[in-house]
């Protein structure tokens, strides 16, 4: 073993970071003995000294200086799990600057200004690792980025945010309504009390940029990835799935496109239904489980806890042991990779399906009008039914295939029409044939 010990720094003590620092203290030998050299904490930044914490954090290791701690020149790791995006990436930059080696979890302000960080760790000759950032425990971007690296990934499906999916799997189980199911999330503390960045979305897209940016070795931001969140899913809309076979679940859906000069990722967020017999389609509560396709391994699942304190502790510390090895070392891991500098795909060009629900007049040639306004814009059907009839007729037709701005356009076209009432539902539809 080295006689050098690692000096580690810890920014936020909350569900996280608190955990962090209780694995630090609790597993200081075992981790000395996978590193190869003692790890010691040195400080933990916090907003109040007085706040109430799960662990109990050693005696004289609290600050609330948390720029004068990435700036100490004995600081060799700097763990930030503060999140948001100011001030963790002034920190985060200071902290390189000063020469420590850096493991986060933030996913917003990688997904926002992540070449910054990357730009600034290459400057620096040191690691910046974020596991943590994505899927809580589960190991998904070390293997995106290292065990896939001599393969071509096509394709990342995934189901990557525990409070939506709790949610639509409770309004799948239950027959619960979208608020009921929130409100149980929330009561059992898979929701916040502002669950906003959760239902609508913004979680998800900024997983979904990390993930695309590495499988695709192209820089995808969180402003690039369409988005849609659950908020807007009825009882109606889960039960219609029933019927098909399918369950919902909010995917986070990375690929590769043809497109005018070469392949394009397209980066998406948003409800879809899935067949029951998808892997993804069986993952329950507040679990996440993110789908890879590849050219020579073909399909692979990981799966496992997205979220809470000891789970995302877990891929931190799995990080500060890579980085603390090559620090004694004298080396780097893999950085950032974007030589593809592939094009986003507009959401529009992006070929999906629609599942879609009409309220409709019970009469000679509706049918017929529908799939006109199907066929005006190029859009085949895959199945139609009816259900009802009279004042409650509807159709309900999942389309083939096509480009999502002709099957928006249809939409509003159905909309406009005499013989619509109401276009009660709208969802795209994953898996299956196209």
């Amino acid at each position: 073993m080295s006689e050098r010990t690692l000096r580690v720094a810890v920014l936020g003590c909350g569900a996280v970071g608190s955990q962090v620092v209780r694995l630090l203290t609790e597993q200081h030998d075992d981790l000395a003995a996978r590193v190869g050299a003692p790890v010691e904490l040195v400080g933990v930044a916090v907003r109040r000294l007085d706040a109430p914490r799960e662990v109990e954090v050693p005696e004289g290791l609290l600050t609330t200086d948390a720029t004068a701690l990435v700036a100490r020149d004995d600081v060799d790791l700097v763990v930030e799990v503060i999140g948001g995006i100011e001030p963790a990436r002034s920190l985060i930059l200071s902290a390189l600057d000063n020469g420590a080696s850096v493991v986060t979890a933030n996913k917003a302000l990688l997904a926002e200004d992540g070449p910054t960080l990357f730009e600034a760790a290459a400057k620096a000759e040191r690691d910046l690792y974020y596991e943590a950032a994505v899927a809580g425990a589960i190991p998904i971007l070390r293997p995106l980025r290292e065990s896939l690296a001599g393969d071509k990934v096509t394709r990342v499906l995934g189901i990557v945010n525990g409070t939506t999916n709790f949610i639509l799997d409770k309004m799948d189980t239950s027959g619960a309504g979208f608020s009921e199911a929130l409100e149980e999330a929330q009561q059992l503390g898979y929701a916040e009390a502002d669950p906003t960045a959760d239902v609508e979305g913004f979680d998800a897209a900024a997983k979904a940029a990390i993930l695309a940016s590495l499988a695709f070795h192209s820089r995808v931001t969180a402003s690039d990835v369409y988005r849609e969140g659950i908020s807007e899913v009825t009882a109606a809309d889960v039960a219609s799935a029933r019927d098909m076979g399918s369950v919902v679940k909010l995917l986070a859906i990375c690929e590769l496109r043809p497109g005018p000069n070469g392949d394009q990722v397209a980066a998406r967020v948003h409800p879809a239904m899935i067949p029951r017999s998808h892997p993804l389609a069986s993952v329950r509560e507040a679990y996440n489980a993110v789908f890879v396709e590849s050219e020579a391994a073909g399909q692979l699942m990981f799966y496992g806890p997205g979220a809470g304190g000891a789970p995302t502790a877990s891929a931190v510390l799995g990080d500060l042991v890579t980085v603390a090895r090559n620090r004694l070392a004298e080396t780097r891991g893999a950085g950032e990779s974007a030589y593809a500098d592939r094009a986003v795909q507009p959401m529009g060009e992006t070929r999906t399906r629609y599942h879609v629900a009409i309220d409709v007049d019970d009469r000679a040639g509706v049918l017929a009008a529908v799939a006109n306004a199907f066929a005006d814009h190029d859009v085949s059907i895959q199945t139609v039914r009816q259900e009802g009839r009279g004042a409650d007729a509807q159709l309900v037709v999942v389309s083939h295939a096509a480009p999502d701005a002709a099957l928006s356009a249809t939409v509003e076209q159905l909309r406009s029409m005499d013989i619509v009432r109401e276009v009660t539902s709208v969802m795209r539809v994953e898996g299956g044939d196209e």
